[in-house]
């Protein structure tokens, strides 16, 4: 999706760090935005982050919390064509539908455990709407998307798309928990997901009193709370806080009440990265090479949606 999604408005400001309790190195308060009706809350980029790089947990340069949002009867969630470099968004949906097409002609919905992940690498387009069954009806969506930074010798690859079924995905159980292991490696399960660096994406239901271990085996991890009261060692967080782990620790968390919760990271990202926009590159010049390039309508066409696009923000 767009950064200015669904509106054609400037990005959301970046939320601030917070000081931290005892338990972990940083806390970040999601900013929320409601844009018409459509409530977004971005965790990440986040100013003053103490990571290697700013910025980012691995490599999760960008983290939004899509609603839930409730759409009425004739009414849907519509991204128009905007284009992407230098990075590879990942959705994951809770709830709903999203009809994802794009330059390379995919077309399929996305639906609750699904995942998409479309890597840009040296430019493609999209456009995310609500598909016509779902619009006619009515529908609840709620979801995740983050952006991936490409290693600096991926950033000019092929662009890419890749579908998984939820059926793919394997879950740890245990009493009052259940991990599905989206992308990367945890708890000796390894995800279908091919990424192009170490990656980690958890989602983690707990019911209340239950808890969890949040192993080491990742250079730099986060949780973000999607629902629920957690604690960790004492100090109490709740949803739609991002929460840094110091690398090296070996935590447990444990449900107050319900809880839903994403265990995100990887590994270090080999240099910082520029942002603006939709775009991501390790080279300040390729992010204006990619500005003329939208702005001059050189990127192709979304087959199936070639009549609308998101301007390039003045």
């Amino acid at each position: 999706m767009s950064v200015d999604r669904p509106a054609d408005s400037a990005p959301l400001p970046l939320p601030p760090a917070a000081a931290p309790p005892a338990s972990v190195a940083q806390v970040v308060a999601a900013r929320t935005s409601d844009l018409g009706g459509f409530t977004v809350r971005r965790a990440l980029p986040v100013a003053g982050l103490r990571t290697v790089q700013p910025r980012m947990v691995g490599p999760f340069i960008f983290f939004d919390h899509m609603g839930p949002a409730f759409f009425d009867a004739g009414q849907g969630l519509d991204v128009r064509p905007h284009p992407h470099i230098g990075l590879a968004t990942l959705t994951y949906l809770l709830e709903g539908e999203i009809m994802h097409r794009d330059t390379l002609g995919n077309a399929i919905a996305i639906r609750p455990g699904e995942v998409n992940l479309m890597t840009a690498g040296r430019g493609i387009a999209h456009s995310e709407r609500t598909g016509e069954a779902s619009r006619s009806a009515g529908q609840k969506l709620h979801g995740l998307q983050c952006w991936l930074a490409l290693p600096a010798t991926h950033e000019e690859m092929a662009p890419a798309f890749a579908h998984h079924g939820a059926a793919e995905f394997q879950e740890l159980t245990d009493t009052g928990v259940r991990q599905r292991v989206v992308v990367g490696r945890w708890g000796g399960v390894t995800s279908p997901v091919a990424t192009a660096t170490d990656t980690l994406f958890v989602d983690a239901t707990l019911s209340a009193g239950a808890s969890m271990a949040l192993d080491a085996d990742h250079e730099e991890r986060a949780v973000y709370l999607v629902s629920g009261v957690i604690e960790i060692q004492g100090d109490r967080f709740e949803e739609a806080q991002l929460l840094v782990l110091r690398p090296g620790d070996r935590l447990r968390l444990k449900a107050v009440t319900d809880a839903k919760l994403v265990v995100l990271g990887g590994a270090v990202m080999d240099g910082p990265r520029h942002i603006w926009w939709n775009f991501v590159s390790s080279r300040k010049d390729r992010i204006e090479t990619a500005k003329a390039d939208w702005r001059n309508g050189s990127f192709p066409l979304v087959p199936g949606d070639e009549t609308e696009f998101i301007p390039l923000p003045a």
